[in-house]
């Protein structure tokens, strides 16, 4: 997995929602699913707000690879849970990005069972 450029991910982390895809194992992508993102510490995440059981998260999990578009910027990305998250923190992030929403709408981005959906994006 690569490191993102200041830049792009400034972009993708500005961009109030992004688009998400992954691979299917035929080698063609599935459709995109629009889902909030943050991006922390230099790195880019995203959650199910449902849970694991979501259907985009589920199948991003399984594939490992995908593809995003936010801010401008498209990128072919693989998708992993990387040791040693700290939950509080993205948890913190996404109630300062979406402070302007409603609580009931982050409500469930935040949290035990969001930190249980939680994968780290890089571009590749």
């Amino acid at each position: 997995m690569g490191s993102w450029d200041a830049d792009e991910l400034r972009a993708i982390g500005d961009a109030e929602e992004l688009e998400i895809a992954s691979v299917r194992r035929d080698g063609t992508m599935r459709p995109f699913a629009t889902i909030w993102h943050v991006a922390v510490a230099g790195q880019l995440y995203v959650r199910s707000a449902y849970g694991p059981e979501n259907g985009w998260f589920r199948r991003a999990a399984a594939s490992g690879t995908g593809r995003i578009r936010a801010g401008g910027v498209e990128q072919d990305v693989a998708f992993d849970v990387p040791p040693g998250i700290d939950h509080r923190e993205l948890d913190d992030a996404y109630r300062r990005k979406y402070a302007h929403q409603p609580p009931q709408y982050v409500a469930p981005v935040v949290g035990d069972i969001a930190a249980t959906a939680t994968l780290r994006v890089s571009p590749r």
